[in-house]
């Protein structure tokens, strides 16, 4: 499935989206050398980007019947917890907990390639229509083509 925003350092990742459904999304992505640690296995900020990337789509997939999917949104806050190392094919799954008009709340985890818990994170979202760039110039969301 393609994502509905062009993001290119979670394409970079190779991240792929497996489904977006009302209030949930699932991620995949298997880990390769780019994605490693001193420790050889997943890196955390890999962990988390998925697990941020999740969240997000979930807090999105309440306007996915708009065009564009609506608006676009951003991180505010995020906790994460690592509980093992992450290795092998991942997926993470994020999931909107409440909304409001402007705000998301989510949670995700991530799982590895035995089904096991590697981490889990909260979210806060804020749902935009453009974001200003330098010198306060609005930046207009960048979507898929098709």
């Amino acid at each position: 499935m393609k994502f509905p925003v062009h993001i290119p350092f979670v394409q970079q990742l190779g991240f792929e989206l497996v489904r977006i459904d009302e209030g949930e999304a699932e991620l995949r992505v298997d880990i390769r050398e780019l994605h490693l640690n001193s420790w050889e296995v997943a890196h955390g900020g890999v962990l988390m980007t998925l697990l941020d990337v999740a969240m997000a789509h979930a807090a999105r997939s309440v306007h996915r019947d708009q065009p564009g999917f609506g608006p676009g949104v951003v991180t505010v806050e995020m906790k994460t917890s690592f509980m093992r190392p992450g290795e092998g094919a991942l997926r993470a799954v994020g999931r909107l907990l409440h909304r409001s008009t402007t705000m998301a709340f989510c949670d995700g985890s991530v799982y590895g390639e035995d089904g096991r818990l590697c981490a889990h994170s909260t979210g806060t979202f804020k749902y935009l229509k453009a974001l200003p760039g330098k010198g306060r110039s609005l930046k207009a969301l960048q979507r898929t083509e098709g």
